[in-house]
């Protein structure tokens, strides 16, 4: 069956369609209608694609899975996305950056702070905020004003006595019974208030108070309240109104140029930005709709805060499906997404595009700086280009067993993590680090197209001899160096010290040392424990997961326990190893769990 019977064969009905190539999935997308857009892809004179260019040519075969509607597309891209990671998608990274504020208001005490992840745990979640530093100062701002808890929740169960933040006055003690129910209530409304951005409202009711605190002769509560009042008043003249007040917008802008691409987010809370974020992607030739309409499903997919409207700068094919996704995300209350024609939103939309295009801007610039690290590679390791992009190996086991390969990729001295592979030994038996690496190498490198400037392996004389077996066998020249470390040596009457890091080259007799702290030297030391860091996280991984059982055994020791334990120790060893006194320092496990523990990991 041909690719373009393939294309005849797909049905004209809502889905999702997946190009293969002749190993790996390609792409995956979504579409009112599958066959209409599969075939836009493949016209015989072509309009500028992405797809004209590569998949034309790459693509083997199509596969599809219909849906009842476009909505149903939309969510199951983004769990195909997140389960095969195609090469030509654009992928979205974990946005770390983005924090939230949570305020406990399902508990009788409501407690607050700083969050990264939104839950359907029936608490109330404010943001998001792109600083974390900014999140961490509104809350310290906030409970000045409002006295409001801040401690976990086992903290607040097990408290009798206040802490420090009630000597401080950022905290009532609601924990110690030194404020009522009513009054801890009033302080989180106030809060949420404020945090709506509902602050005249706020001032007004601030306002009340004083002048009820000063009829009582109270002077001291009413100079309380009116410098609270005061705080919030110098706050809201700094801030400039853009949108319209009790509206939450997340707007965004775009720019492209070429295969560059930068999407600028403002969000607006209450008619305020309240923070901003780029995102930028490289190498991306996919038409501006899909680039758009695929960022927008995996930004909101991430369980992020939802606003009132999305604002966009151009029409996307799936603008009716996205609100109704979103809107069934915020349970049921309408989500709009569309283009504004006129008027603050429009500006606001302009606002986003022309960040964008400083963003760019800023892209570009620090595109085209060569970072001294590279330079100095070149220099002293004698390569014949300069390395922008170099991939790192490491191999990750205890004695043979549950052996992990990792391969990690800097491209011009950066971390790219779309481009990080891990890779499950099969072939070798035993605890063998050389065949263990050039299995790793050979599942990477299957012919000589593709190659990075530099390939650096975590080893000696024997990985290095793996890595240029394996070039050697498929003919490529891609240079390759691998790195270890000094042992500790002593020296007559000095302290023990450790040389610099051994750099092992082809052809080399003798390692060549770089010179300690120089650019070059920092710059394969952070790729290197780079390399490190993800095999072992892999291996850890591995591991939990083949010992785990063994604790599933334990009566008393469900999957939140240990999790809390693996958490606290590690692994199953560092359980094994750990005291009573620290096993009962996890929350959960009592004395008498600790000993079965204990006792069961002994045997």
């Amino acid at each position: 069956m041909t690719l373009e019977d393939d294309i005849n064969s797909l049905p004209s009905s809502p889905g999702v369609y997946i190009m293969k190539g002749e190993r790996e999935i390609l792409y995956i997308g979504k579409a009112k209608n599958i066959r209409a857009r599969a075939r836009s892809y493949f016209r015989k004179h072509g309009d500028g694609r992405y797809a004209v260019k590569y998949l034309a040519s790459r693509v083997k075969r199509i596969e599809y899975i219909v849906t009842a509607n476009e909505k149903e597309a939309l969510i199951l891209e983004d769990i195909l996305l997140k389960k095969h990671k195609p090469r030509y998608n654009i992928r979205l990274k974990d946005d770390k950056t983005y924090v939230s504020i949570k305020l406990t208001v399902q508990e009788k005490f409501p407690r607050i702070s700083v969050v990264r992840r939104i839950k359907d745990d029936g608490a109330r979640y404010f943001g998001p905020y792109a600083s974390s530093r900014d999140v961490r100062d509104i809350v310290k701002f906030l409970r000045k004003l409002f006295p409001i808890c801040s401690c976990s929740s086992h903290e607040f169960r097990n408290r009798v006595r206040p802490c420090l933040d009630y000597q401080i006055g950022v905290c009532g003690a609601p924990c110690a019974g030194l404020i009522s129910e009513q009054s801890y209530a009033e302080l989180v409304q106030e809060a949420i208030l404020f945090l709506d951005g509902r602050n005249r409202e706020v001032v007004l009711r601030l306002k009340k108070k004083m002048l009820e605190a000063s009829g009582r002769e109270d002077y001291e509560d009413a100079a309380k309240w009116r410098d609270r009042s005061l705080a919030i008043e110098g706050m809201l003249e700094e801030q400039k109104v853009v949108g319209r007040p009790g509206i939450d917008s997340d707007v965004f802008g775009f720019l492209r140029r070429g295969g560059d691409v930068v999407i600028q987010a403002l969000f607006v809370r209450d008619g305020r930005i309240t923070g901003a974020r780029d995102f930028s992607f490289c190498k991306v030739e996919l038409p501006s709709e899909e680039v758009m309409s695929s960022f927008l499903s995996q930004l909101y997919a991430a369980g992020r805060f939802l606003p009132d409207e999305v604002l966009l700068p151009f029409q996307v094919n799936d603008c009716a499906a996205l609100s109704s996704f979103l809107s069934d995300k915020k349970s049921g209350k309408a989500v709009r997404v569309y283009v504004p024609k006129r008027g603050k939103k429009m500006r606001l939309v302009s606002m986003a595009n022309e960040n964008a295009q400083a963003a760019l801007k800023r892209l570009l610039l620090k595109d085209r700086e060569t970072p001294q690290g590279l330079v100095d590679l070149k220099t002293r390791l004698r390569l014949p280009n300069l390395p922008s992009v170099i991939e790192a190996f490491d191999i990750s086991n205890i004695g043979g067993d549950m052996a992990v390969g990792a391969m990690v990729v800097f491209v011009n001295a950066v971390p790219d993590k779309t481009r990080y592979r891990l890779y499950k030994i099969r072939l070798t038996e035993g605890p063998n680090d050389y065949a263990m690496m050039h299995e790793a190498l050979s599942r990477r490198y299957k012919d000589s197209s593709g190659h990075p400037g530099l390939i650096l392996v975590d080893g000696g004389k024997g990985q290095l001899s793996m890595a240029l077996k394996v070039l050697d066998g498929i003919g490529a020249k891609t240079p390759v160096v691998a790195i270890a470390k000094e042992k500790l040596t002593q020296r007559p009457g000095k302290k023990k010290i450790l040389k610099h890091e051994r750099i092992y080259l082809k052809g080399a007799k003798d390692p060549v040392f770089l010179k300690e702290g120089s650019p070059g030297d920092l710059l394969l030391r952070r790729i290197r424990d780079e390399a490190h860091r993800f095999a072992i996280t892999y291996h850890r991984r591995l591991r939990r997961g083949a010992v785990t059982s063994i604790l599933e055994t334990i009566p008393g020791v469900g999957p939140k326990k240990r999790s809390a334990l693996f958490e606290r120790f590690g692994d199953l060893e560092g359980v094994k190893n750990a005291s009573l006194g620290e096993l009962t320092g996890v929350p959960g496990i009592t004395e008498k769990l600790a000993n079965d523990i204990k006792r069961e990991l002994s045997v």
